[in-house]
C-alpha cells in the first residue's frame, strides 16, 4: 500500500520567517505537533524544515531563552527527510527508524508537498490491515463451518 492512502493532506505550514510564539500558536489553533516550513516556488509549496512542539521546548525553553526572538526557520530541522508519495509503508517506516523521526512529509515527484504521514497514522492503518485479516480468518471458519454440518 502506499504512504499516500494513508498520509494526512492538510499540512500545517508555515514560512520560515514566523517567530516561534506564532508557530506554537499555529500548532495549537491545528491541534497539530509540528509546522512544515516551505517556500513557495509558483504554486507549489516546497518543504524546507519542520518544526515540531518538541523542538521548541528543547531549543529555547529547556535552555531558558526567550522564544519571541527566533523563528520557525531558526530552529526547523534541516536537512528534511521527506518520503514520495508512492512509496509504500515498509519504506517509510524504515526512513523514519534511521533518522529517528516520527513525522514526515510526504512530497511528489517534483518535491512539492503532498501531505505528511505520522508513526500513529502508520500504525492505524496497520491495525485497520490486521483487523481486516482476521475477520478474512474468522469468516473462513464460519463459512466452513456453515459448509460441512
Amino acid at each position: 500500500m502506499p504512504i499516500n492512502e494513508c498520509c494526512k493532506l492538510d499540512v500545517v505550514c508555515c514560512d520560515p520567517e514566523l517567530s516561534l510564539p506564532d508557530t506554537a500558536a499555529l500548532m495549537r489553533k491545528n491541534h497539530v505537533g509540528d509546522v512544515v516550513v516551505i517556500e513557495s516556488r509558483g504554486n507549489a509549496r516546497m518543504p524546507i524544515g519542520i518544526v515540531t512542539d518538541r523542538d521548541i521546548v528543547m531549543e529555547t525553553m529547556a535552555l531558558q531563552l526567550d522564544a519571541s526572538l527566533f523563528t520557525a526557520g531558526d530552529i526547523m530541522n534541516t536537512p528534511l527527510v521527506t518520503v514520495k508519495e508512492n512509496a509504500g509503508f515498509v519504506e517509510t517506516l524504515r526512513l523514519m527508524r534511521s533518522h529517528g523521526i516520527r513525522r514526515m512529509p510526504v512530497v511528489t515527484e517534483s518535491g512539492s508537498l503532498y501531505g505528511i504521514v505520522t508513526a500513529d497514522d502508520i500504525v492505524r492503518a496497520l491495525a485497520l490491515e490486521l483487523s481486516l485479516v482476521t475477520e478474512v480468518m474468522s469468516g473462513q471458519t464460519a463459512h466452513e463451518r456453515r459448509l460441512r454440518k
